[in-house]
């Protein structure tokens, strides 16, 4: 079947096309150069209409435990937005933590068409796909978190040779079907279980004796050197922490060099001016990743209302446990391997702090200048959930409904930021850079987030309207594999996403030490513990896509 797409203005940042007018061409799910007479069998007509790549989102909570503690922990979430059954979806709930259904509907409904988990634990992996698999309409991948590790921190401790931590982290993306490492305060969440209650970049873990700048280190040389395309994903030391935009600018510069994603950057750019001791740090953080090309971030923008903090950072988790809004929380350990806390939070514009950091996030990506290096989210759910994500685009894209909503937050904190002095508007080619051509770049997805020949048919369509929060929130297309499956903004059709992983070659040796160790130390055998390509394929059904990994260093 042959499809054509007529006439939009599209904006494909990955191809170099800025607002062109052109036919797209699909067949069989892929984008097909211009056929000679060919016989069109479906024709859209899209003259005056923005014609983008299906959205990506690089940072998105929507599978794995603490997704799943804070379903159960807030009723009140889900009673106060259900989502009725219709003829093709079915029945969700869930505004700060939406059930698994009611995330692919919505996603799919704003123009997303992959959402990438970015905290798996290894031991949870099963879980987590099973999650991700009843979640549809969108691809997935997960990054699988490792630096809190007991087996990886024994290694660092013991000097181990980086060929074997290289094996182990390669077959721990194997085992858990991941497509990148991710790394939680890097020591910290062990070091919370042997007391102490903070782990700066250069501070010794009381009892392996390695330092977060070790973990670091270690972790992005061996991901780099095992040809994994996404840097290492990093949350940093200190989140929340005031005055922890110290610790991200000795980060930042302590990399070497190395390939480093740091992410929901505006928890990290906090300084202590003022008589609150709580400031921005937004200007230091900007000129940081400014001037260092190995650095990509994205936001984690912090937004008005409900919504629910979910991290395995257990140790700054339970310093946030006295700002818990409604007042439960659950901060708990799994498999001695990591954390996890669930803490319900309510962003109020009125609030000096809060307000503050929202105006950090807008600093941020106001300031840093390339915006292949910068994503945009909202650390979904920690900062507000991605259904906000028009309303963000919105306050990007036009000055003055952005000077407009200055005016109804905290004004200590209004005149505490630089954001009524900054004059920078996004444009559409921008948006579609740092919500498509960027993250697939970052996660090696040669084959989404653009409209060349040859590209899956993920694609979205617009009305051009002046108010971009609307235009974002609604569109008038989104083609999945090239099947239509949202129109005007409601799902037509309910499809199934792929599974995107990388798998880098790694020396089986490496088993021989984990079966020991898991005969040792783990619940879980060694030989249950990796996820198979059938549990996906067959019991998630979905289909798995394996991203090329280059050759080992």
């Amino acid at each position: 079947m042959l499809i054509k797409l007529t006439g939009g203005k599209v904006y494909d940042p990955a191809n170099g096309i800025d607002g062109e007018l052109r036919d797209i061409y699909v067949q069989d799910g892929v984008i097909v150069a211009t056929p000679p007479d060919a016989r069109i069998d479906e024709e859209y007509a899209l003259q005056g209409r923005i014609v983008m790549a299906g959205a990506i989102d690089p940072h998105t909570h929507i599978g794995g435990g603490k997704m799943t503690i804070g379903r159960l922990m807030l009723p009140e979430d889900h009673r106060g937005d259900p989502v009725c059954r219709g003829d093709l979806t079915r029945a969700g709930c869930g505004h700060a933590v939406p059930s698994t259904l009611t995330a692919g509907y919505r996603y799919a409904e704003m123009g997303y068409t992959a959402g990438f988990e970015p905290a798996m634990l290894p031991a949870n992996a099963r879980q987590a796909h099973m999650e991700m698999a009843d979640t549809p309409m969108i691809d997935k991948g997960a990054f699988a978190m490792l630096g809190s590790d007991d087996f990886f921190l024994r290694q660092l401790a013991a000097n181990d040779d980086i060929e074997a931590i290289k094996d182990y982290v390669a077959w721990t993306l194997h085992a858990t079907q991941a497509i990148a490492i991710k790394v939680v305060n890097p020591g910290g969440i062990s070091a919370f279980k042997f007391n102490q209650r903070q782990l700066d970049l250069d501070e010794q873990h009381a009892h392996y004796g390695v330092t977060p700048r070790q973990v670091l280190l270690t972790l992005s040389r061996a991901v780099k050197e095992l040809g994994v395309t996404h840097p290492l994903h990093v949350h940093g030391c200190n989140l929340g922490v005031p005055g922890n935009v110290e610790t991200t600018e000795h980060t930042i510069a302590g990399m070497e060099g190395l390939p480093v994603h740091l992410t929901h950057i505006q928890f990290h750019s906090y300084g202590t001016e003022g008589d609150r001791k709580f400031s921005s740090g937004a200007a230091k953080v900007a000129e940081l990743v400014n001037s260092h090309k190995n650095v990509s971030i994205d936001v984690g923008q912090v937004l008005f209302g409900q919504t629910c903090t979910a991290s395995g950072d257990s140790m700054r988790q339970y310093g946030n446990t006295g700002s818990a809004s409604p007042n439960k929380w659950v901060v708990m350990d799994i498999e001695c391997d990591a954390g996890c806390g669930v803490v319900p939070m309510r962003y109020r514009d009125k609030s000096f702090v809060n307000a503050l950091q929202w105006a950090i996030g807008l600093e941020l990506f106001l300031l840093i200048e390339d915006p292949w290096r910068i994503f945009l989210t909202t650390d979904h759910p920690n900062g507000a959930p991605f259904t906000y994500y028009p309303h963000l685009i919105r306050l990007l894209m036009d000055k003055g409904f952005r000077n407009d909503m200055m005016q109804k937050i905290n004004p200590d904190a209004a005149s505490s930021s630089v954001l009524a002095s900054l004059d920078r508007e996004y444009t559409l080619y921008d948006i579609a850079i740092m919500t498509r051509a960027g993250p697939a770049r970052s996660l090696g997805l040669k084959d989404r987030g653009h409209l060349g020949v040859g590209a899956t048919a993920d694609i979205t369509v617009y009305e051009d309207l002046a108010d971009r929060e609307a235009m974002f929130a609604t569109p008038v297309f989104v083609f999945k594999n090239g099947e239509l499956i949202v129109k005007s903004g409601k799902i037509v059709k309910v499809v199934q996403g792929a599974t995107h992983v990388a798998r880098p070659d790694y020396d089986k040796g490496i088993e021989k030490s984990l079966r020991s160790y898991f005969e040792r130390f783990h619940t879980v055998g060694f030989d249950n513990f990796s996820l198979s390509d059938e549990e996906i394929i067959t019991h998630g059904y979905g289909s798995l896509v394996i991203q090329p990994t280059a050759a080992r260093v």
